[in-house]
């Protein structure tokens, strides 16, 4: 008998509920799933996520922390204070968000989480032979990183 994550339902939208690395405490992932509500999203980010959902970014995208946090434009000293706090401010969360979303598009595209985050690590033609995960720092750069992702997927990479 597998044990599979509980699912909780929330007015119309449905969210895995998964353990954090914080304590052992649940946290809603709510970044991770496909067909959650807009504004369930919105509500969360302007709430601040939860530190967790960075660590599970990180985990996800096999960065490390510093490198991560420099790419969200996060100092280490706020970044430690976020960890203490255990809560990200609603600027940082909407940036984590960005690179959710772009994470999201290219294991979509690629198929597996793994050969996206090979893709995503790796500077690629058709953005100037910028890194995916460096460009996307910026809202401008992630929609560009989008976009290469939505060619390739439609098959017009160039």
């Amino acid at each position: 008998m597998s044990k599979r994550p509980a699912r909780k339902k929330l007015g119309e939208t449905v969210v895995r509920e998964r353990p954090t690395h914080e304590h052992g405490a649940k946290g809603l992932a709510l970044l991770t799933k496909k067909h959650v509500a807009p504004a369930k999203v919105i509500e969360q980010i302007n709430r601040g996520l939860p530190f967790s959902e960075l660590e599970h970014l990180r985990t996800e995208i096999d960065e490390p922390f510093q490198s991560l946090a420099r790419q969200l434009s996060i100092s280490r000293s706020t970044l430690q204070r976020r960890k203490a706090e255990r809560r990200l401010s609603p600027q940082e969360s909407d940036r984590v968000m960005r690179f959710w979303r772009i994470i999201r598009r290219a294991t979509k595209v690629f198929g597996n989480v793994g050969r996206a985050r090979q893709w995503l690590k790796f500077p690629q033609r058709g953005l100037g032979q910028a890194v995916p995960l460096e460009h996307a720092s910026s809202e401008i750069g992630a929609r560009e990183v989008d976009d290469l992702l939505g060619r390739i997927d439609y098959g017009v990479y160039w």
